[in-house]
């Protein structure tokens, strides 16, 4: 934990995994930056670097600096950067100092965007890793609870009005089709990710031109090979000093997709926690109200819409980032990017952890449900009475205005009496029916009504989730641990 006399952030010490503080740690960057210059001094050598003839690389300098890959010498390199200023330079420095056969190799040709901007690339396809991991463990848990209760009637809403019913499952299943989009663009922009490569201050790779004593077709191996080296298919084709920022966009966009479909999730369950038909875990010994004992808060949806918003308006700063950038590079997105990136993967990291906890335990009330259910089915049944005493031998167009008459006199008995829903006893005493209350009450099974939505929710299960969960069985099985 951290220290009690400064501020820390609530993302490391309440919200996200160990595993997502690890990927934006300084251990894996600085890690990553050694395996990179691991990676351009061995393509260099492999490349035939040479000088009057003598390799200018050797493979002892290579075992040298594999050595020292992962022992960094931090105190080293933060005296150094008090002196220079430099983050990139005073780490060149400090490897050096362990691989003084290496150290004068080392970031040969490179610019500071080698090691910054490849590192940046790299940890946020390894983040974009374990956000896919999670959101395909968020989508099973729905699955589960989506065929457990697909044939459970419920009342549904448009606009929060009492609306023709669904099922508890089906409702599931909208939940779960937001975050299969959010699944299909976050793999695919992950499959279009890539590194920068070694292109130099500007782009231009003039350093290697003069490395290579001007071999194109050598300096146009130094990027396929550093990309194969450090597991990527290939680097961008062109840049400026930088990727283009606008990568950070699309990485950030994915984040606050996810994060909408989370929020819009947890609102529904808050929801439908006031109406008491579905809740949230709540722990034996869990505390909704200092003042109210009774309590039970939908904290954890809550929390989930609370950081959802944070994310979805942190999208707002790679975009602008990448809007404002000069020409072939500024130092204006650093600051920017050291917040917007890590602290948009920790987020979502904490919500999908909230999203598989709340999954998991939902609780769902059926008698409650259908409480709520028959008090409004009267009304949606008008249409299905009707027909029926059109067959009994009424007149449709007159029974209509009566249904309409008796529904407005039922409502008001609702609404401005406080009564109960009426609406069956005032069609039964009405001759014109000719429809008994036993006749009407037994038209009154909730799962009539109810459409298709089994038949959607197994056709749904079969035919999109069944395959995604197999394609990813290897990811399954989370649990997911909530600080607070």
């Amino acid at each position: 934990m951290g220290s009690t006399d400064r501020y820390t952030s609530p993302l490391s010490e309440r919200y996200a995994s160990k595993e997502m503080q690890y990927i934006f740690s300084q251990d894996m960057k600085f890690k990553t930056w050694r395996k990179l210059w691991i990676a351009l001094a061995e393509t260099e050598m492999e490349l035939g670097l040479s000088e009057n003839g003598k390799p200018v690389i050797s493979q002892e300098q290579i075992d040298e600096l594999k050595s020292h890959a992962d022992d960094i010498n931090y105190e080293t390199a933060r005296e150094r950067e008090k002196l220079v200023r430099h983050d990139v330079m005073s780490h060149v420095y400090a490897y050096g100092q362990q691989c003084p056969k290496a150290a004068g190799i080392i970031h040969l040709g490179a610019t500071s965007c080698y090691v910054g901007d490849n590192t940046d690339i790299i940890v946020m396809n390894e983040a974009l890793k374990l956000v896919h991991k999670k959101l395909v463990n968020v989508i099973e848990k729905l699955a589960r609870f989506a065929d457990k209760y697909k044939s459970l009637p419920t009342l549904a809403f448009t606009h929060f009005q009492p609306a023709q019913p669904t099922t508890v499952g089906k409702r599931a299943t909208l939940w779960m089709q937001e975050f299969l989009i959010d699944l299909e663009d976050l793999e695919y922009v992950t499959g279009s990710l890539k590194l920068l490569g070694s292109k130099g201050t500007t782009g231009t790779q003039a350093s290697f031109l003069e490395l290579f004593n001007g071999d194109q077709d050598t300096i146009d191996k130094i990027d396929p090979m550093i990309a194969e080296k450090m597991g990527f298919q290939e680097c961008y084709a062109v840049s400026g000093q930088t990727y283009s920022r606008k990568v950070d966009t699309r990485v950030a966009n994915i984040l606050a997709g996810i994060a909408a479909s989370a929020h819009k999730m947890s609102n529904d369950i808050r929801l439908l926690q006031h109406l008491k038909e579905v809740e949230e875990p709540f722990e034996k010994n869990q505390i909704g109200s200092s003042a109210m004992a009774y309590k039970r808060n939908p904290m954890r949806s809550e929390r989930i819409a609370s950081l959802s918003r944070y994310v979805m308006v942190d999208a707002l700063n790679p975009a602008i980032t990448s809007a404002t950038q000069w020409f072939e590079r500024t130092l204006d997105d650093s600051a920017n990017k050291r917040l917007s990136i890590p602290e948009g993967f920790l987020a979502i990291d904490g919500i999908l952890d909230l999203c598989l906890n709340v999954v998991d335990g939902l609780v769902v009330y059926d008698k409650v449900i259908r409480k709520h259910m028959l008090a409004e089915l009267p009304f949606m049944a008008t249409e299905n009475i009707m027909m029926d005493a059109v067959k009994n031998g009424g007149n449709r167009q007159e029974l209509h205005e009566k249904i309409r008459m008796l529904s407005m006199e039922a409502g008001k008995n609702v609404k401005v009496e406080g009564k109960e829903n009426n609406l069956l006893e005032l069609i039964a005493a009405d001759p014109e029916f000719n429809l008994s209350l036993e006749q009407l009450q037994a038209a009154m099974d909730p799962i009539k009504y109810v459409g298709r939505a089994p038949v959607q929710v197994d056709k749904f299960l079969e035919k999109v989730v069944k395959p995604l969960l197999e394609a990813n069985r290897t990811e399954l099985g989370m649990k997911a641990e909530i600080n607070v």
